[in-house]
């Protein structure tokens, strides 16, 4: 598998789980949804970064190479990095808890996140994958 073909798969997985999402929204799965409008950031904007040549290292937070390569991403996406590395670094902070839960206090993940929480992280998804959609469209529909 070439890197553009990896890329194009990282935004098609960002797209799928993105659509996981909404469906944990519906059912009210607030912690789920936080967790994975996460991997659906990180997917998406890893894809991107591929695209353009930058491997990242395994990593949930892709905020530091967004900056560093900033020039080498598609033109609607440059004016837009530090809001995307701001969303990619929030998210990667409730990766763990969204999930395991807080341990130290005894508090499931259940316990720990609002329906706020839930449409935040799904409206910022939402919104790193247009962006992305939108610099740098999937062709094939085969990939949809």
């Amino acid at each position: 598998m070439t890197s553009e073909e990896m890329a194009r798969a990282y935004l098609a997985q960002a797209e799928e789980i993105l659509r996981e999402a909404e469906r944990l929204h519906q059912r009210q799965a607030w912690n789920l949804v936080v967790r994975r409008s996460q991997e659906a950031v990180e997917l998406a904007l890893k894809g991107i970064l591929r695209h353009v040549g930058v491997e990242v290292p395994r990593t949930h937070d892709v905020s530091l190479w967004l900056k560093n390569y900033q020039n080498r991403l598609p033109p609607p996406l440059r004016n837009e990095v530090d809001r995307l590395a701001s969303i990619s670094r929030r998210l990667r902070l409730e990766r763990e808890l969204s999930f395991y839960g807080d341990e130290d206090v005894g508090a499931p993940p259940q316990r720990l996140y609002t329906e706020e929480d839930a449409r935040i992280a799904l409206e910022e998804a939402r919104w790193v994958l247009k962006r992305c959609e939108e610099a740098w469209p999937l062709t094939s529909g085969s990939e949809r």
